[in-house]
């Protein structure tokens, strides 16, 4: 087909009809995504007749059949790319120790870095917090970007964009997705379908876009930037059907908490779900991408809406250039991956049908994304958890007296401590942050604000957002309540919100008060906001101010008042919630593509800040044995160039016993480093002051510091010590309980190998490999589990540690296993394939042994592989550059 660049080869995947390869119609449009990756690949060798075959006849191949993929790009954010990078820069060490040229060692497609993830809200309601926030960042910080401006200098292929440029998934919608690629394919100019990879879990956003893409953990993308595909089962795909539309007063934000209630219910763990019928074309593509950004919160491996009229639109409404547009929409048709209601519908897996008329406002919590509550029993259900907290407890509600700068008010158990804005999944859609603003201007007209217990954060996830509120005039509306610009960031949705006002820390611990926050975002795990909170709440935008105005999540209010007028009238919400066609007329009034063109134009340059950091050009980078944030891992330290066979678990101890929905947050925190944690102890003894302990997140590059975050979450409760919250172990020999990370260590000293117990969705959440990189540093070999979220399961294969699964019906209490026992797991030793069924034998302390069968969670030949060498990294070490 001819393009702005020339004439271009295309590969016509819709021929599949007429050479009897199967149906094209009958293939979802995410499968014909697919199908062409395989197509341009095939070689006869990684990619040959048989995954071809098997993707053109998906519906008899789906969930039996593994395939590998190709992605045209990679993105990562700082807090999995930083470690990334000490990864790939340990690689390039080990290849210097082998004899062997570093330099060769480079990504083979593109990375984008976008940092994002360190940003934290120190300073909140001022016009300077989002200046003072910048240079907080920085630093605490500063060892990281060196290492990242290393990589940037020193890897073809990989570009840094530095702090305060966005949050990478608003990154990914508005300016980098190409959604259909025009470059040098094997030395010939090609069209071809755009397709992602990051290492967040909410790169699914950009199925918004139509753009193929997931999260997958660091070091599969480490693996996949070196030339290793990624490789998966042919997925089941899950058509969700969309019907009617959006009532008066609910939101997108209303109805992907909806959408994430019902397909939680129906299973999609691990398959595509492709959005079709008359309700998608009511959608715009924020409010898509909102819906697509929360797939791993229903549990599918992507929430996809196939590409259209909208689709095309917000491209230009977002400064693409228009000539490769036209190319974008040609091709699609072409190929017929373009969404038509009218076109048959695709035979899907399953079909599962939403009518967006039953969307209604709502919230969710208080420790899960799918635990939806309608905000018409807001009251009800809250104050049920706030009572359950109280009678374990044993004490009634209480309120506390506090004086802050002159002003007297009480804190009480349901008191709202944090209102933020924040998140990738909202603050890039025009139409919630503009309900936001005119929310709050219609309330600072009302004569209300804020609560002063209540601390606010603001970090849109574009730098466009705050383009279109001045233009609107709405911004100094949402500065009266105090919700100035606090950084352009994840923030509080990765655990960022800072520190809350010290006499307001101080009566919640001092009295245990039930405190809550409100957020925008995707994740409210228990532990991830904030430490003292113990229920986070999801919400749109407007009702997150809502709340904050509130100053309590206990309130009804639809028959409340949210405060008082300054002559003490009653105002309610309904009084200033802002009606859709408000919002709809000042969305098409405040969009600009100059906007965009003008914000992504100085992407990839540095402020002062970014430009005063060391530079270091050299192939290895310079550890620095000092650096308290970057070092050396061990992965690699000792490495033979054969790998050794594969040997049976004997001997192991039961390190943690893991409750059901165990999330990767509880297995590796990203918060704060308090100085009492081990963490920080360890800290404090290299002469790091407390106030610059930083987070967890913040501190991925340096192994140590990880080993001791792992299970350290203030809300973890290991089951081996249900009285204790937070990093508490047995250690077995000698029955005493102690910190996790101390257990390891003795464990390490006496040569016992380690396991884990989980029960139900281990691992679930964000994409985090430190969830495996710090168990396996520990010394965990395996996890004996219920079932596994996708990414971390193939995390711990990356690792080298054996996910393992009870078979169906049974769990460790029903094993009547309760952690004291020794562990043997047989069958390893004489051979791996996927899904082996292996022998464990458990021995208690009277002698009595259990006996019980499990399934190697390797799902894929290619898992045994990388399960045999000790990891994924170890395999593309030895194969792709010491022998290949």
């Amino acid at each position: 087909m001819e393009t702005p660049q020339g004439k271009a080869k295309i590969y016509r995947i819709d021929r599949i009809d007429e050479l009897g390869l199967g149906k094209y119609e009958h293939l979802p449009y995410s499968i014909r995504i697919l199908l062409e990756n395989l197509v341009r690949n095939y070689d006869g060798y990684v990619v040959t007749e048989k995954e071809v075959d098997a993707a053109a006849r998906w519906e008899e191949y789906a969930g039996k059949k593994d395939i590998p993929l190709f992605p045209s790009r990679v993105i990562m954010q700082d807090f999995t790319g930083v470690p990334a990078v000490v990864d790939l820069a340990a690689m390039r060490d080990a290849l210097k120790d082998f004899g062997r040229d570093p330099a060769r060692l480079n990504p083979l497609i593109p990375v984008h870095l976008i940092i994002d993830h360190s940003v934290q809200v120190d300073y909140f309601g001022t016009s300077y917090a989002l200046l003072y926030n910048i240079r907080r960042e920085y630093e605490r910080n500063s060892e990281r970007y060196t290492l990242l401006k290393w990589a940037q200098n020193s890897f073809t292929n990989m570009k840094v964009a530095p702090p305060g440029k966005g949050i990478i998934h608003q990154v990914n919608l508005e300016y980098l997705a190409k959604l259909v690629w025009v470059a040098k394919w094997n030395g010939e100019l090609t069209a071809y379908p755009d397709s992602v990879l990051g290492t967040d879990s909410h790169t699914t956003m950009i199925n918004g876009l139509s753009v193929l893409g997931w999260g997958v953990g660091g070091i599969e993308a480490e693996a996949t930037i070196l030339g290793q595909p990624y490789y998966m089962l042919l997925p089941e795909v899950v058509g969700v059907r969309l019907e009617g539309e959006l009532p008066e007063g609910a939101t997108a934000t209303d109805l992907v908490l909806y959408i994430t209630e019902k397909l939680r219910k129906v299973g999609v763990v691990g398959k595509f779900v492709e959005y079709f019928g008359e309700g998608v074309k009511k959608l715009s593509v924020p409010d898509r991408a909102t819906i697509a950004n929360m797939s791993p919160e229903y549990g599918s491996t992507m929430g996809y809406f196939p590409p259209d009229e909208a689709t095309i639109n917000y491209l230009l409404l977002t400064g693409r250039d228009p000539a490769h547009v036209r190319t974008v929409e040609e091709y699609l048709k072409k190929l017929r991956i373009w969404y038509d209601p009218e076109n048959p519908v695709p035979r899907y897996t399953q079909v599962v049908e939403i009518d967006l008329n039953n969307v209604e406002p709502s919230i969710a919590g208080p420790s899960h994304p799918e635990d939806r509550i309608p905000l018409r029993e807001a009251k009800k259900k809250v104050s049920e958890v706030i009572n359950s907290y109280l009678e374990e407890k044993k004490r009634g509600r209480i309120t506390v007296e506090i004086e802050s700068d002159g002003e007297k008010f009480k804190l009480g158990d349901g008191s709202v401590v944090l209102a933020a804005i924040t998140s990738c999944t909202n603050t890039s859609n025009p139409g919630l942050m503009i309900a936001a603003g005119l929310l709050a201007k219609k309330a600072v007209e009302k004569g209300l604000t804020v609560k002063p217990w209540v601390k606010t954060s603001n970090a849109p996830g574009s730098r466009v957002v705050p383009d279109y509120w001045e233009k609107l005039g709405l911004m100094p509306y949402l500065e009266a309540l105090r919700y100035h610009i606090t950084g352009f960031g994840c923030t509080a949705c990765i655990g960022n919100s800072g520190p809350l006002p010290p006499v307001i820390e101080d009566a919640i611990k001092k009295n245990d008060l039930w405190a809550a926050t409100v957020l925008s975002g995707n994740r409210n795990f228990s532990g991830r906001i904030h430490p003292l909170a113990r229920g986070n709440f999801l919400a749109s935008p407007p009702l997150v101010i809502a709340y904050a105005l509130a100053g309590r999540i206990d309130i009804d209010f639809y028959n409340e008042p949210i405060g008082y007028d300054p002559n003490g009238n009653p105002v309610y919400l309904r009084d200033i919630w802002p009606s859709a066609e408000e919002v709809r007329k000042a969305v098409e009034a405040a969009l600009d593509p100059e906007s965009f063109k003008e914000k992504y134009a100085n992407i990839w340059e540095g402020d002062e800040h970014w430009n005063k950091l060391p530079e270091h050009k050299s192939v290895t980078y310079p550890w620095d044995p000092k650096s308290t944030y970057i070092r050396k891992p061990p992965f690699f330290e000792g490495m033979p160039l054969e790998p050794p066979e594969p040997q049976d678990i004997k001997g192991a101890r039961v390190l943690v016993w893991a409750p059901d929905r165990t999330t990767t947050d509880h297995i590796s925190p990203a918060g704060r480093i308090l100085p009492d944690t081990k963490a920080g102890q360890y800290l404090l003894s290299l002469g790091v002051k407390p106030h610059e302990l930083n987070t967890c997140g913040s501190r991925r590059g340096n192994h140590e510091v990880m080993m001791r975050c792992t299970f350290d979450n203030p809300r973890f409760r290991n089951k081996l010590t249900p009285d204790r919250e937070g990093g508490w172990t047995i250690f077995w020999p000698t029955k005493e309980v102690m910190h996790v990370y101390d257990a390891a260590m003795k464990y390490r000293e006496m040569g016992i190998p380690l396991i884990i117990l989980a029960g139900k969705q281990y691992g679930t959440g964000s994409s985090r490999d430190w969830a495996a990189k710090g168990p396996a540093l520990l010394g965990v070999k395996a996890v004996i589990a219920e079932s596994y979220e996708r990414i971390h399961r193939s995390n711990l294969v990356g690792m080298g540690i054996l996910p393992l699964e009870f078979m169906p019906g049974e769990n460790a209490e029903k094993l009547g296993l309760d952690g004291s026992e020794e562990y043997d797991i047989l069958g390893i030793s004489e051979g791996l394939e996927p899904g082996k069924i292996l022998t464990v034998r458990a021995r208690k302390e009277d002698g009595t042994v259990i006996e019980f069968k499990v399934k190697a969670r390797l799902d894929t030949p290619i898992e045994v592989e990388y399960y045999k060498h000790g990891g994924i990294l170890q395999y593309v070490l030895r194969t792709r550059f010491l022998k290949g």
